[in-house]
């Protein structure tokens, strides 16, 4: 098992660390008024919106702040719907993690599907729903972000956010290619498998990656893990929770149906593409060993440092706790600390591993509910 896990990291590595420089870069010019300012009503949104949403690297919990903001601007509800399944479903780093581990095919196939289905739940949202109202007139304040904040962004606040699912991803693949026998689950019984399994699960785009690759070895078709590769970082509990209160019924069951069907039409459509093109399927350049090894060291350094982070930062008494059952990434705390900033507060502490907001000011606690509120969260009593 130790020799899988270890094999399926350091396979993972340089591909990786390779797609996170290149999410920094990225992070230089798609940031969150780049992103506003093309998301307004009408059909170009929702084209734009999944367009936009295919290279972003944000995960499925990480989403649920930037699409908030861009719904409370005025983005219709299918430019939000088109921008919630394709930005967790890829991103330029899962790309070639996916590259190294499941070959080209699968590289390929994975973001063009994320970018149609962004673009097919957005219109059919669209054809029940109208246009809804478009992106508010107004300035946004332009971040000018330099080369340092991409390597930033890159190696210090992108590990923080998928660290944690990346390490039980490759753990759980290692695990599963280990079993020393066969599951034997027949086609097309491994898609619906498949998809029972990703639907309610926190699984980020790149730590998906080990998983479908260990079920193709035991048995699984090429078709069902890239269900599981769609349907896992598209949909979870906290997603539904967000697309269902803040977008409304019709667009909860829009949102889920789009997904469920798609991503088995995809996983069919897929194996037929896999049996056509099997000789190239697996083509993948694998660097020499001594940059394997290197990059996983990085790697897992990079993780180590962001997993430790949280219990390393200093904190102060609160007064007042207000617990946050969805805030599960660092984007989740950097958005709701943004907000309170917002409010005024100033005496705060976020914790990411407790899932709570500490005021040192009692009297602040009615203005943190709203920022928190305003964040996209909901608070749960104690």
């Amino acid at each position: 098992m130790i020799e899988e896990i270890v094999e399926l990291w350091l396979d993972i590595s340089p591909y990786l660390l390779l797609g996170m420089f290149i999410a920094g870069l990225l992070h230089i010019y798609l940031g969150s008024p780049f992103i506003k300012k093309h998301l307004g009503g009408g059909k170009k949104s929702i084209f734009k919106a999944s367009l936009l949403g295919v290279p972003l690297p944000v995960c499925s919990c990480g989403v649920i702040p930037i699409a908030t903001s861009l719904h409370e601007e005025g983005a219709s509800k299918s430019a939000t719907l088109s921008f919630l399944v394709s930005t967790p479903t890829t991103g330029v780093d899962s790309i070639l993690a996916t590259y190294s581990l499941l070959g080209p095919l699968f590289a390929i196939f994975r973001p063009f599907f994320a970018f149609f289905a962004g673009i097919f739940t957005g219109f059919v949202n669209y054809m029940i729903e109208g246009d809804g109202k478009e992106i508010k007139e107004h300035k946004h304040e332009e971040e000018r972000k330099s080369f340092l904040d991409g390597l930033k962004y890159a190696f210090l606040e992108l590990p923080e956010d998928m660290g944690k699912w990346l390490v039980i991803g490759v753990i759980a693949g290692g695990i599963i290619a280990s079993i020393p026998f066969q599951i034997k689950a027949s086609y097309p019984y491994d898609m619906f498998a498949a998809l029972a399994i990703s639907l309610p699960l926190y699984v980020c785009a790149t730590g998906s990656i080990p998983i479908a690759t260990a079920l193709i070895t035991k048995g699984f078709s090429p078709g069902s893990a890239l269900v599981f590769l769609i349907a896992g970082p598209a949909t979870n509990t906290i997603t539904l929770s967000f697309v269902r209160y803040k977008l409304g019924r019709r667009s909860f069951f829009i949102y889920l149906f789009s997904i469920i069907t798609l991503s088995l039409f995809a996983g069919i459509t897929f194996n037929f593409i896999w049996d056509y093109w099997q000789n190239i399927a697996t083509l993948t350049f694998m660097p020499p060993y001594w940059i394997k090894l290197l990059s996983g060291i990085i790697l897992a350094a990079l993780i180590g440092r962001a997993l430790i982070a949280p219990f390393l930062e200093k904190k102060m008494e609160m007064t007042e706790i207000l617990f946050v059952p969805d805030m599960h990434c660092r984007n989740c705390k950097a958005t709701i600390e943004k907000e309170l900033r917002k409010k005024g507060i100033k005496n705060f502490y976020v914790s990411l591993e407790k899932k709570s907001v500490g005021l040192l000011n009692p009297e602040d606690r009615e203005k943190a509910i709203d920022a928190i509120k305003r964040a996209g969260y909901k608070i749960e009593k104690p």
